[in-house]
């Protein structure tokens, strides 16, 4: 026993001695130590070269030794000797640039950060440093005596010279650099265009010249960091032995910082602490799953089109191409969006101990066992699994819910007993410090720009820091409800900002209802381009409930009449007509048109439900109904949901819903069937809910001068000559008062009644009994005349009528013009 106790120490003496941090830390000091000492010399062999370099005649090491002779460099001898070699046989002058390079080394030493993460930049420094060489080299010439270039500069540059001259040479220089941005970056073609080049030039001198603090906007398009596990800790079963295997290598660990991402195993044991080397596993951040097949994949195919219709096209072979209207429109680029990289939190590993040793000593002051525990950590919340031993009960632990929170002092404890798909019970733990999702850090993953979707909405990171993109066109519609100021809004943002970068106006157009008038107004600058609405609309974005019932029944004639233009092609769905009419296999002539898809927008449902009810929701529930088909798609948004709201017409039709934080669980089973929104932290933290799945994800952030910036964007490049009308629509009342109805037949008290209405801008029948002295019959017919001849807006439920003339003499002017016709 005493043997095996000698041999066990012997083993974690050496463990300490390979795995100590005091190493790495200290490498990385004197890393940083020789940046500072080549700095100085480098700096001084710039001032003191041309006298010191001429003791450099015979052998480096007759220098050194040489105690009588005397230099200007302010490192001595060592300094010169030092200096001489990077600047005349190395790199010359460029060779600062391996400062940085030690200091990147020594910085990542100290902060134990992965060689993987800076290799990258390392190397593209080191490769700066030559290419400089050489173009230093290739300026200076031959004849200077300062060596620019250095040694391996002055070869290169001769070597380039005589073999394809001095203006290939240069033409080299700019294919280098050019490829080596190409291969960092990957931009895309919108991002490499000239347009994009000239605002990132502008963009650099302004920040220049007016001092602004100025940082990189290139986009990163590298790809995500992997995640790694660490290795497990294997506590014991008994409360005892709570604490880990080693007390001094746990006191060591405490301050090692945990990046997002990353996975913690821990696993408890019957047998005493031992801690197992277990290799890291690789995952696949960048695994991205392809886009499904259409519907009509295998479905049969569908006819050719007629012989007249080929023989009418037969002089236009190409492929009609529905951007060429709008050939010269550019998406917006990336720079316009704010990057909050430098808000990013690292999770301490101390945290994450100490909560994993609470979740174990409360489940065991409960007797409930658990035989593994792992930790995904997320920008928001901390996943933590676990693995109850055999003959634990699940609800056992999901009745601990409260008393976990109690334990972590922490709000928003939710467990999800089971995990679908893993077989293990899920505690969601908020963060201490939360981490802001831009979304540009969104939009520039490779999961967004190489998705191929129909309406792709990039809503965020779930909670194993992954970008989440879901189809718009597949959900097809998305209802978002929560409580006020929970994100909502910013959640809307999101959605349309996706939409405006990956789609060109003439392939989506945006109907857009806004009851609160300032949500959505900014978007009015786009009219032109992504807008769609009523022809006699005097604002592109709908905000008068009247205007609202015929914008949405305006909706369902737009519907009926493209299911007669899918009818007519045989088509069961937009995209299959869209193939053909751009295959040239419908004829225009005939009516057939290239459809975009239409997304509807409502930034507050409740209200609209309060003043029109079954007005707007019948439409609605219409097109929730039979809209998918025709490539119109519905985004609703409230912050009241409940019963009366979010009706069963609606939820039997909406399967994607979001649900940001709200504050009882009547709540949360009302969007999503389910509990877990109330326990929601607020600050776009949100539940996704997509059939039986359910999803909890950050939201990506944008703020508001971040959308105007790109809506500016967008309206400064010219639009279309006319905007995207909706069909007219005139509701009954208003067929019925213009042609109906005589001015003749209307009450002897209807010019009186009207001045009335217009001078206390109140349109109400109790109001026009008081002041006309009527009974409640009367007044109402009246009420119901002034609405037919367009004085007052349609009721609203409890509020008065919406007067629509604001001047006594206009109203008086409009009505003697009815008395002469």
């Amino acid at each position: 026993m005493a043997k095996s106790r000698r041999k066990n120490k012997r083993q974690l003496s050496f463990k300490m001695g390979v795995n100590d941090e005091r190493i790495p830390k200290l490498f990385g000091v004197v890393l940083l130590f020789f940046a500072l000492y080549l700095f100085i010399a480098f700096t001084s062999y710039l001032f003191t070269w041309s006298h010191d370099q001429h003791y450099l005649s015979g052998t480096a090491w007759q220098f050194l030794m040489d105690s009588e002779t005397q230099v200007d460099n302010w490192l001595g001898r060592l300094g010169v000797l030092v200096s001489d070699f990077f600047f005349r046989w190395l790199f010359g002058l460029p060779s600062y640039l391996l400062i940085i390079l030690l200091v990147v080394g020594g910085l990542s030493a100290i902060k134990r950060t992965p060689l993987q993460r800076v290799w990258r930049f390392m190397r593209n420094i080191f490769l700066i440093t030559i290419l400089l060489s050489v173009v230093f080299e290739f300026v200076a010439g031959d004849e200077a005596a300062f060596a620019w270039g250095g040694a391996v500069g002055e070869s290169a540059s001769n070597w380039l010279i005589n073999f394809v001259g001095r203006i290939g040479t240069i033409v080299l220089f700019i294919v280098f650099l050019v490829a080596l941005f190409v291969w960092n970056f990957n931009p895309t073609a919108e991002e490499m265009s000239p347009k994009n080049i000239q605002y990132q030039t502008t963009h650099f001198f302004q920040q220049l010249i007016y001092g602004n603090k100025w940082k990189s906007k290139l986009p990163n398009f590298g790809k995500e960091e992997e995640k790694k596990e660490l290795e497990p800790l294997r506590p014991s079963h008994k409360r005892d032995n709570l604490e880990l295997e080693h007390v001094e290598e746990k006191e060591q660990e405490e301050s090692l910082k945990v990046n997002q991402g990353e996975q913690l195993n821990f696993e408890v044991v019957e047998e005493s602490f031992k801690k197992e080397n277990q290799e890291k596993k690789k995952t696949l951040d960048d695994f991205e799953i392809e886009a499904p097949l259409p519907n009509n994949a295998n479905a049969n195919p569908i006819p050719s089109a007629p012989i007249s219709i080929q023989e009418e096209n037969k002089n236009h072979l190409e492929p009609y191409d529905p951007t060429l209207e709008l050939s010269s429109y550019e998406h917006p680029v990336l720079q316009l969006l704010e990057d909050y990289n430098e808000q990013k939190i690292e999770i301490d590993r101390a945290e994450l101990e100490a909560n994993k040793d609470q979740i174990i000593e409360t489940l065991l002051n409960y007797k409930i066992e658990i035989v593994k525990i792992k930790a995904t950590i997320g920008p928001t919340v901390t996943l933590y699994e676990i693995v109850p031993a055999p003959g634990v009960r699940i609800s056992k632990i999901k009745n601990l819910e409260d008393d976990i929170a109690l334990s972590l002092a922490a709000l928003g404890i939710r467990i999800i007993a089971p995990i679908p798909g893993r077989g293990t019970i899920g505690i969601e733990v908020p963060n201490k410090h939360k981490q802001i999702v831009s979304l540009k850090e969104v939009l520039q993953s490779d999961k967004f720009r190489r998705a191929k979707m129909d309406l792709p909405i990039a809503l965020g990171k779930t909670i194993s820091n992954e970008v989440f993109v879901a189809d718009l066109a597949k959900m097809p519609h998305l209802l978002i409800a929560g409580a006020t100021g929970q994100g909502k809004s910013v959640g809307i943002n999101t959605a349309l900002m996706s939409i405006l970068y990956k789609k060109h106006p003439s392939q989506v157009k945006l109907v857009l209802i806004d009851p609160k008038k300032v949500e959505l107004f900014p978007y009015s600058k786009i009219e032109d381009h992504f807008l769609s609405f009523l022809p006699d609309a005097k604002e592109s974005i709908t905000t008068e409930t009247n205007k609202v019932v015929s914008v949405l029944n305006s909706l369902c004639i737009e519907m009926d009449q493209r299911y007669d233009l899918l009818k007519k092609a045989h088509a069961r769905n937009i995209n299959e007509y869209n193939k053909k009419f751009v295959e040239r296999r419908l004829n225009p002539n005939k009516g057939h048109k290239f459809l975009p898809y239409i997304v509807l927008v409502i930034d507050e449902f409740a209200d609209l439900i309060m003043t029109a009810g079954k007005e707007v929701e019948l439409p609605i529930g219409r097109l929730a109904q039979l809209a998918r088909a025709t490539g119109i798609h519905l985004i609703i948004a409230t912050q009241r949901p409940s019963v009366n709201i979010i009706t069963g017409v609606i939820k039997a039709n909406f399967p994607a819903r979001i649900a940001f934080k709200v504050t009882s669980k009547i709540d949360s089973r009302t969007i999503l069937d389910s509990g877990g929104a109330e326990q929601l932290i607020g600050r776009g933290d949100m539940l996704l809910s997509v059939g039986s799945d359910l999803i909890r994800l950050q939201c990506a952030f944008v703020d508001t001068p971040e959308v105007e910036k790109v809506l500016d964007f967008i309206s400064n490049q010219p639009g279309y000559p006319q905007p995207y009308h909706l069909p007219e629509f005139h509701t009954d009342d208003e067929e019925h008062g213009m042609s109906g109805i005589k001015f003749s037949e209307v009450d002897d008290l209807f010019e009186d009644c009207a001045r009335m209405v217009v001078q206390k801008q109140i349109g109400s029948t109790s109001m026009l009994q008081r002041s006309m002295k009527l009974g409640y019959n009367r007044a109402g017919r009246i009420m119901d005349q002034l609405e037919a001849f367009g004085i007052v807006g349609p009721p609203q439920g409890s509020k008065p009528r919406e007067v629509l003339f604001y001047d006594e003499m206009e109203v008086i002017d409009f009505i003697n013009q009815l008395k002469n016709k």
